[in-house]
């Protein structure tokens, strides 16, 4: 792209031809450059097996040529026509419980079924050889939000293709050691004796679960790579991506798996209307998102203008809410925003999901507002290709995730995503700007590294912490770090189990709390959710318990072990006392901390003319807001000198001089 991509889905099928010429018009008003087209167009486009019409899309493609708008093009397997489910409807999925779905929504396929992958990429390859040297093509998009509805299958396809999963990764005796199955009598002696976890007495088999887990996340990405490997056959200059769903709730993919097999990264987001810090979740998703590019520019596929139809509360955004949104995504590395979607739709389940034309028209605050974010986007097109740089890493690690959100465990009111976004917040509200890395990533060249409850940790992956640490490295680790393996089994002899060592403390035992009880700290910080009996083993302690069920027990320590240090938070801190926590770690590696208020990103590149920096303020407050900084502001063109006033809801992007 030669600037920053501005757009949305364009769904044309769900419009006469006569409204086509004037969606062209209007895009180009309102600064459109890319748009996605045809995700959900597999009834139209293939109308019966092996009989295809491209004639409406070819008129779609020309028209957006010729108006200057780039098409990343589906390949529009997201949801099968019903003349497929109806011909093989063992193609369906099957839920836990045995019930097999209908068709009359989307993605209504199982992700091992070889029907669909047949059918799947045959339409991929009859896509690619009709389009491959049109010139509206931008990229490719393979199928859509992978996971999203149908996260796991349990018919008897996936039963054999998760043994065949298994049997690379594990020998018999090895698949029984790894789960445990001496506990309730459940080893295996022959292959065919597994299943997925299905519908059982009581809880099922930890180990198997999460082995199903990451056994599902691959099935699905096994068919996304089937369709790109078609694209790159015929279209090998084209890029290949498929949207993401880096988000509060999406948990069904292992994310850093998939991002090794796109050519670019890209993500679809939507906030939470009704949480008052949705911006910062935000920035979590899109500095993840970043993480998951390897710190390359990505692509937000999707997000709202305004209201989203799935939540309970349709709730509209507040003006100047969508530009801040769109600017926070870009000041934290995407070189392009797109929406779902261009015309907001007349029928169908998502008739009440905005748009950038609105059921009211373009007389109105949203297309009002994405006119002068297109125009705006032009201004600030420089920034494009140029990177962020971060100081502080966050360990994100989806198989923790997977392994604590099952049943029978200290408490069901544990969330890994909430002590994650927790922690976050608390670096947000510092100014810092973090990079989100994976378990045994190179953590060199950060000054901290936050491990928010690192469950189920491989042993490599515990030593590159330790070894960070020991070599001078500063780390701050939560409660539930390092309790058990990757295969879920706890790690005997106390906790915190891999980093007992590290963090110079022991546990003998955990001392969850009530629903709603909170306790006080000496430090007059509150906890909610979590303590433990933990003793001091060469740790110094920070903090402890004032009452509740441990009074005099250390929750808060820190450690100096070889040359660096280690914090632990053997409680869930809330509120100021975790952000007070996190600033005296933060000060202690040496990072720079400020309280503006301002979400502050800097974005940087090194080119021929040496390195050049522009730094995006975004004001989420209804208070103006002042911050040291002097440059040329892109967005009004105007120089500013030593100081920079950020006006109550507003956006800044300077270009910055030393």
């Amino acid at each position: 792209m030669p600037g920053l991509g501005w757009g949305a889905d364009y769904n044309p099928e769900q419009w006469p031809e006569h409204v086509w010429a004037e969606d062209v018009e209007l895009m180009r008003a309102a600064g459109v450059n890319l748009v996605s087209v045809g995700i959900f167009s597999w009834a139209r486009i293939e109308v019966a097996k092996s009989e295809y019409r491209f004639d409406w899309l070819d008129r779609i493609m020309d028209m957006l040529h010729a108006g200057g708008i780039r098409v990343d093009l589906a390949t529009a397997t997201a949801s099968p026509p019903p003349w497929l489910t109806a011909e093989y409807p063992e193609m369906l999925p099957v839920r836990a419980d045995g019930v097999r779905l209908s068709h009359g929504s989307r993605q209504a396929y199982c992700p091992t079924s070889p029907i669909y992958r047949e059918r799947a990429t045959a339409l991929a390859a009859e896509l690619a050889s009709h389009y491959r040297d049109h010139p509206a093509l931008a990229a490719w998009h393979v199928g859509n939000e992978y996971g999203c509805h149908v996260q796991r299958c349990y018919c008897d396809t996936c039963a054999a293709a998760f043994r065949d999963w298994l049997a690379e990764r594990y020998t018999l005796d090895e698949v029984n050691d790894a789960w445990s199955t001496a506990f309730w009598s459940q080893g295996y002696t022959r292959w065919e004796q597994i299943l997925p976890p299905r519908v059982t007495p009581t809880f099922s088999n930890p180990g198997q679960v999460l082995d199903y887990d990451r056994f599902a996340s691959d099935a699905l990405l096994e068919l996304y790579k089937a369709e790109r490997d078609v694209l790159r056959m015929i279209t090998p200059d084209v890029p290949v991506t498929t949207n993401f769903m880096v988000n509060w709730t999406f948990a069904a993919l292992d994310y850093w798996k998939w991002a090794r097999e796109v050519d670019f990264v890209s993500n679809d987001h939507y906030t939470q209307s009704e949480s008052p810090d949705r911006h910062v979740e935000l920035a979590l998703s899109a500095d993840l998102v970043r993480g998951l590019a390897g710190g390359h520019p990505w692509l937000l596929m999707e997000h709202s203008t305004s209201a989203v139809n799935w939540q309970p509360r349709n709730i509209a955004k507040l003006p100047g809410e969508m530009r801040r949104h769109s600017f926070a995504h870009i000041a934290r590395g995407a070189d392009g925003t797109l929406f779902f979607q261009w015309r907001q739709s007349r029928g169908g389940s998502e008739r009440f999901h905005s748009a950038m034309v609105p059921h009211a028209g373009t007389e109105t605050k949203v297309f009002r507002e994405v006119s002068q974010v297109g125009a705006e986007y032009q201004l600030a097109a420089e920034v494009v290709g140029s990177t962020v740089d971060a100081s502080v890493a966050v360990v994100y690690d989806y198989d923790s995730r997977w392994a604590a959100r099952q049943p029978s465990h200290p408490t069901a009111d544990f969330d890994y995503q909430r002590t994650v976004l927790d922690l976050y917040r608390a670096l947000w509200e510092l100014g810092v700007t973090v990079d989100f890395v994976p378990p045994g990533a190179d953590l060199s060249s950060y000054r901290l590294v936050v491990v928010p409850s690192l469950y189920a940790v491989r042993d490599a992956d515990a030593a590159v912490v330790t070894d960070y640490v020991s070599g001078g490295g500063h780390a701050l680790v939560t409660y539930l770090s390092g309790v058990a393996d990757e295969h879920a089994r706890i790690r005997l002899g106390g906790y915190p189990g891999a980093f007992r060592e590290m963090l110079g403390v022991w546990t003998e035992e955990f001392f969850p709390l009530r629903q709603g009880e909170t306790v006080s700290l000496d430090d007059e910080s509150t906890v909610s959710v979590w303590t433990e009996h933990l003793h001091a083993r060469g740790a110094s302690v920070v903090a402890s318990y004032l009452d509740g069920p441990l009074p005099g027990v250390p929750a808060v320590t820190r450690n100096e072990h070889g040359a660096g240090v280690a914090w632990y938070l053997a409680c869930g801190l809330t509120g100021e006392g975790l952000t007070r926590t996190v600033e005296e770690a933060l000060r202690g590696a040496s990072v720079p901390v400020s309280r503006a208020g301002l979400e502050i990103v800097r974005r940087s590149s090194a080119g021929a003319d040496g390195h050049v920096s522009w730094l995006f303020a975004v004001n989420h407050t209804d208070t103006d807001a002042e911050l040291d900084a002097s440059g040329v502001e892109l967005l009004s063109g105007t120089r500013v000198s030593g100081r920079l006033t950020v006006r109550a809801g507003d956006v800044v992007v300077l270009r910055e001089e030393v």
